[in-house]
């Protein structure tokens, strides 16, 4: 297939997914294919839940809008014209794909196909339907898309590179199995927000969308924020109330309820606003329900921190006052150009 022609179906792809809003849906009958997969993507989204406990409508619905606004043909065209493409023959590339949020591996899968090779894909039984789906409509547009994404149940095999999503420790046994193979390795990372004080109401509700998007389980989501000495954290709960209501899902509650816990019982001083706890910790990972916090003096120091935890931090929240940052409520939106541990994945596939 020619790359113009891949590119097209992840654009008819996207107005595919524009249909699934996240405040209702909007079918639209000039859609490719509406007829065949409308509804049934209307009743996969209903039980995702039931296949991931943490896959609420919700979140699945804002994984959707988010992939619908970022599969347009102006930002497909934005991404690749920064490539030069050659024809050449299509590798078998691997993808090990975590399940923590609603189609995180979905950035590789696009970025295999675009970059004209074939993809492997083997999910996590967290995350098994959505990807699947999306790929049996591309399927649909055009058939030869059979030949070029295959899912694998068993072992990962015939594969010419890899990409592989895992903890810290996985990543170590990929690092092995996959050695002498062209690889990306992506290990355990979190993101951290640093604030003033001088930020505006507005802008601390946006910083609760990056804190609860997706209940805390992304590698973009904030868990850990600076702050300056004598920093009021009157503003920052403010903020956080707009998602007050993420304590009556149960499994978050449940976890709110044993991290809550396990920190007084270890005696460790706390701010609690009965859906969250801020704990000082010179940590950046801190567990679902909870942010770590640190006090700073001089932007400078956190600076000079930032870069010397570069390989454990994938975003960086701030008002402007850190260089590259990402402004409040934007971690969750990523552009295709924003690449998973700052490692240009399409680059390394143009390169195989």
């Amino acid at each position: 297939m020619l790359q113009s022609e891949i590119k097209n179906c992840f654009v008819e792809l996207g107005k595919f997914l524009s249909q699934f809003a996240l405040d209702n849906n909007q079918q639209n009958n000039e859609v490719k294919n509406n007829d065949l997969f409308y509804d049934s993507f209307i009743d996969l989204i209903a039980l995702s839940q039931s296949h991931n406990n943490w896959f609420t409508p919700d979140n699945v619905h804002y994984s959707i809008s988010s992939w619908a606004d970022a599969l347009t043909e102006s930002n497909l065209n934005q991404w690749l014209s920064a490539y030069s493409f050659n024809e050449k023959e299509p590798k078998n590339v691997g993808l090990i794909l975590a399940g923590n949020i609603p189609l995180v591996g979905f950035h590789d899968f696009v970025s295999v196909l675009v970059s004209g090779h074939n993809v492997l894909v083997k999910t996590s039984s967290k995350d098994d339907y959505l990807i699947k789906f999306l790929a049996s409509y591309l399927i649909a547009l055009d058939e030869r898309f059979k030949n070029k994404i295959t899912f694998l149940e068993g072992k990962l095999e015939g594969f010419d590179a890899v990409i592989a999503t895992g903890s810290n420790n996985t990543a170590r046994y990929f690092e092995y199995y996959f050695k002498d193979k062209p690889s990306i390795i992506r290990k355990s990372r979190n993101s951290i927000a640093v604030l003033t004080g001088k930020e505006t109401p507005e802008e601390m509700t946006l910083l609760s969308e990056d804190v609860f998007r997706y209940f805390g389980l992304g590698c973009r989501n904030v868990s850990k924020i600076f702050v300056p000495k004598n920093y009021n954290f009157d503003s920052f709960f403010n903020g956080m109330f707009a998602q007050k209501d993420v304590i009556y899902y149960e499994k978050y509650a449940n976890n709110y309820d044993y991290n809550k816990a396990v920190f007084l019982m270890s005696n460790f001083q706390l701010l609690d606003n009965e859906f969250l706890t801020i704990k000082e910790d010179t940590s950046h990972a801190s567990p679902i329900s909870s942010v770590f916090y640190e006090y700073y003096e001089d932007v400078n120091e956190i600076k000079a921190r930032l870069q010397q935890d570069a390989e454990i931090i994938q975003c960086v929240v701030s008002n402007g006052i850190v260089d590259n940052s990402i402004y409040f409520g934007e971690t969750q939106k990523p552009k295709l150009w924003d690449y998973a541990d700052n490692v240009d994945t399409l680059a390394f596939l143009n390169n195989l």
